[in-house]
């Protein structure tokens, strides 16, 4: 067969730390879940054994929320409800692994840039340079904003403390440490060079710091930097800081967000290639496309709209049910506060009607349409998705019993065997895995570069 694509994909494999819903399925209540560690620790080592890139573990504080309270079919069901803190796991998925890039969201919405400079840090140590942090500015905002008793933040103020957040957290890695400021030299009793270590200043709209971040320099210094939301915002934030983004939608969608992406970061001096564009990949396979698609249409059956509804409020803060069925979605709800992207989505001149938005949740969430058929069928989909949108790679969703092991047993091998998938990985960290061997830190053109060996910043 003749291969579409010339690239090398990036393949990323998505989880987040939530309950797997095969607890509901029959006799498997017992089975190894998501509160048990060794659940985690294998998952990693089938993705390592598999070649891939990186695991995304996704993650908020937040759940589904309308009028100010939880909705009750979240909690019945178990609609984006119950969780772990994935940010916990990586130091175990570390140790279980050697090659495997380890990545993790934190919202610049809860955590300070200190602490999220100190966590990754760390945990770049820890891992010998495969970290990366996933920018968010939190998903299901106003669930978060009730716990932690804040009020909910307007969209692009969020965004504005995102891009504040991470000008600091930038200047905490790249600016306090001179390459060459550890010493450790046990003749002298010398540490570090107090001339190359630095105090930096940051004096910006939402937050203040004069100080040093004490962790020294890891194998990255940055942790590869990753982000998610495909809002007008969204893309400013990634064009600006991301070396990857991950996006979900319908193919002349997708093409539009990923050049818009490329020419906002070439017109910020980064260069089209800066950023890998990573799109969501859904894979259902099956012997033939009839068996594929009767498995997924029996999936879709057991989704009633009251589940929809429920994920889709997570993500928007938009209550579908209390509208027409029938009539699109009101344009006043482009004006959310919460999560824009899969507002934006369905709005204008074409837009569906909300039960058809409903049905589409029913049927694929926010990651689009799955690549159906046998896996031939479901290659030749996804390869003629990349080069309709010039994306980089996969952020490869769950099978529907919520492993990935059909993609590592069908999909993995025949991504191979057309030769779009690295043979091994490049270098050691997870910036060479998605840059090649020797990039491993931020480049030059980087926003980040500029805060090196400058002494005070601010």
């Amino acid at each position: 067969m003749t291969r579409i694509t010339t690239k090398k994909l990036a393949i990323g494999m998505f989880q987040n730390g939530r309950a797997r819903q095969t607890w509901a399925m029959s006799g498997r209540e017992d089975e190894s879940n998501y509160t048990d560690l060794e659940y985690w620790t294998e998952l990693a080592r089938k993705c390592e054994a598999a070649g891939a890139d990186f695991l995304f573990l996704a993650d908020s504080y937040g759940y589904p929320t309308l009028n100010d309270t939880v909705i009750p079919t979240a909690i019945e069901r178990n609609v984006q409800f119950s969780t772990v803190d994935s940010q916990m796991l990586m130091s175990a998925l570390a140790a279980a692994t050697k090659t495997l890039g380890l990545v993790t969201t934190v919202s610049t919405m809860v955590e300070k840039p200190p602490m999220v400079a100190r966590q990754y840090r760390s945990l770049d140590h820890f891992s010998k340079g495969r970290i990366g942090w996933n920018i968010v500015t939190g998903s299901a905002q106003a669930g978060s904003a009730l716990l932690f008793g804040e009020p909910l933040m307007p969209h692009d103020d969020r965004y504005a403390l995102a891009d504040d957040h991470v000008q600091l957290s930038l200047k905490l890695w790249e600016g306090c440490w001179d390459d060459d400021a550890l010493i450790r030299d046990s003749a002298t009793g010398i540490w570090a060079d107090p001339a190359k270590v630095h105090e930096i200043i940051h004096d910006g709209p939402f937050f203040s710091s004069k100080g040093v971040l004490v962790t020294p320099p890891s194998p990255q210094v940055t942790p590869t930097l990753f982000q998610a939301g495909a809002s007008s915002a969204g893309r400013e934030l990634a064009a600006t800081y991301a070396e990857a983004v991950f996006l979900a939608a319908e193919s002349k969608a997708l093409a539009e967000q990923i050049a818009d992406i490329r020419g906002r970061a070439e017109a910020k001096g980064r260069g089209r290639d800066a950023i890998k564009c990573l799109i969501a990949g859904t894979f259902r396979i099956a012997e033939s496309e009839e068996e594929a698609r009767a498995a997924h249409e029996a999936q879709i059956a057991g989704i009633s709209l009251e589940y929809a509804a429920a994920t889709y409020a997570y993500f928007t803060g938009v209550d579908l049910l209390s509208f027409d069925l029938d009539r699109p979605m009101p344009a006043s709800t482009a004006k959310t506060d919460n999560g824009r992207t899969n507002v934006e989505r369905f709005l204008g001149p074409d837009a569906p009607t909300v039960r058809e938005i409903l049905e589409e949740f029913r049927a694929n969430g926010v990651m689009g349409k799955p690549f159906l058929g046998t896996v031939e069928q479901a290659v030749d989909q996804a390869l003629a998705l990349i080069e309709e949108t010039d994306a980089d790679g996969f952020l490869v969703q769950p099978d529907p019993d919520g492993s990935h092991d059909m993609f590592f047993e069908k999909v993995m091998p025949e991504l191979r065997r057309r030769g779009v998938i690295k043979d091994e990985l490049p270098g050691a960290t997870l910036r060479e895995h998605l840059f090649g061997e020797g990039c491993v830190r931020l480049p030059d053109s980087h926003p980040g570069a500029a805060f090196r060996r400058t002494g005070v910043l601010v």
